[in-house]
């Protein structure tokens, strides 16, 4: 028995209930993007670019350290535990964020609300609610949603400042994320019980997921980035206010970029899915980030210069971002997604940490070309790294009706599944009624497992 061609309502309503939720923890990071460097000119201590961009950056240093504890917490005691817990402390953070007067209360309200780490068990739970086949389209929802995210930010950014100020701003985060609590509670279906592996397996440990070349090319990835995302929000609301553009218009800039940016990227996601040219869109998606750093430096004279960029760079940026977390779920070992995901979550929100706080420092000390030269060395590092990147094979979710059977049989049964051609992943339902084989799409022999449940009957 095979899954259907389409998403089941369950898939889809995960998918987009679950985006949205990953998309309120980026509006914690994006919304005041716009607007934070020059608002922090009139606050204690928002003189100095460098507490500017720690300012930034803390919400992805406290993001960084616990979304591993998070992920492995949310594969042992539950996905919406964890997401309860995660958005609460994130609520808090904005409340602290909203009552500061100074750099450094701002500071310590970043820190709390990035300690509100929820990344790792959405997509995990996101990967849990989908089948493989459908996970790329699940996990672009996450990135497009990213993207619209952003560009809602940009765009509503300016006008929530003239009108409840960067304070109010935090505390409509915060409230937000009190109101999404109430949807993962009462919208989000609960994980199956099928989606827990119940093969002989043994669970991969923490270093040998940490080490695992094709899921560590990644981790670097999402690292290079969202450090580069960070360090141009350092330079480019500077860049456009120093082109004689007011603040208050900063949002047509950036919404003309975004939807550039959704229409030019939709191509090569469906090329990359439908095709099997995921790797080459990758790889080239790299590059033309990296192309973009190059010439920037020397396009900061005009609006109509600085707008060419922002497009190359986010069709380029909502590529990869779509792109990274499906990747991650394919590579990662069964029994451990959660696990790398955790991983793959904190070494983003580290990049982001980095990126900020790397960016007020440099911009700071060497202008806007020192940032963008940062920017391209990491950009380069990573496209060399992607070349190496195995392409991943296409995996389907093949479902099969067993008999009833105890714990030994079913072990057994498992194990000897587990050995036949293409097969990457056996989970058996409670009850032992269904097996759910998770196969490469070339490779897997459907007759040897329809004997091998046979003679169980």
């Amino acid at each position: 028995m095979s899954p259907g061609t389409g998403m089941n309502p369950a898939e889809l309503r995960a998918s987009i209930s679950l985006s949205g939720i990953f998309g309120l923890r980026m509006l914690g990071m994006f919304v005041i993007l716009p607007v934070f460097a020059i608002y922090a000119e009139h606050i204690k201590g928002g003189d100095n670019l460098t507490l500017v961009g720690v300012a930034l950056g803390a919400y992805g240093l406290t993001q960084a350290i616990l979304q591993i504890p998070f992920g492995w917490l949310s594969d042992r005691y539950g996905r919406k535990p964890v997401i309860y817990w995660g958005l609460a402390v994130f609520a808090f953070g904005s409340f602290v964020a909203a009552a500061a007067d100074n750099i450094y209360i701002i500071i310590l309200g970043r820190v709390l609300q990035g300690a509100g780490a929820i990344s790792a068990a959405v997509i995990a739970m996101l990967a849990d609610l989908t089948r493989d086949e459908h996970r790329t389209k699940a996990m672009a929802m996450i990135g497009m949603t990213i993207g619209a995210t952003f560009a809602l930010s940009l765009v509503a950014s300016p006008w929530l400042n003239r009108v409840i100020g960067v304070p109010g701003i935090f505390a409509l985060t915060g409230v937000l994320a009190l109101l999404a609590i109430v949807v993962v509670y009462a919208v989000i279906p609960d994980v199956p019980e099928q989606a827990a592996p119940r093969a002989s397996r043994v669970n991969p440990g923490f270093a040998q997921v940490l080490r695992e070349p094709q899921l560590a090319r990644l981790n670097f990835g999402i690292l290079a980035l969202h450090a580069v995302l960070m360090a141009q929000f350092i330079v480019v609301p500077l860049a456009l206010r120093d082109t004689g553009l007011a603040l208050d218009h900063h949002w047509q800039v950036y919404l003309a970029v975004m939807l550039g940016s959704f229409v030019l990227m939709l191509p090569a996601i469906l090329i990359a899915e439908r095709r099997g040219h995921a790797k080459l869109v990758f790889v080239g998606a790299i590059g033309l980030l990296l192309l973009g750093q190059l010439t920037m430096p020397w396009l900061l004279g005009g609006s109509g210069q600085i707008i060419a960029f922002l497009l190359i760079f986010f069709t380029a940026f909502n590529v990869l971002e779509a792109s990274l977390p499906s990747l991650v779920s394919k590579f990662a070992p069964p029994g451990a997604r959660g696990t790398a995901i955790g991983i793959y979550s904190s070494v983003q929100f580290l990049g982001t940490f980095l990126g900020a706080v790397s960016g007020g420092f440099l911009y700071q000390h060497f202008g806007a070309r020192g940032v963008f030269v940062f920017d391209a060395l990491l950009l380069a590092v990573w496209l060399l790294l992607a070349f190496g990147m195995k392409a991943p094979g296409l995996v389907l979710t093949r479902v099969y009706t067993i008999p009833a059977l105890d714990g030994e049989q079913a072990r057994a049964l498992a194990e000897r599944l587990e050995a036949q051609p293409g097969v990457r992943e056996v989970q058996l339902a409670a009850g032992g009624r269904t097996a759910y084989l998770k196969v490469d799409a070339t490779g897997f022999d459907e007759q040897l497992v329809l004997r091998l449940i046979a003679e169980e009957i």
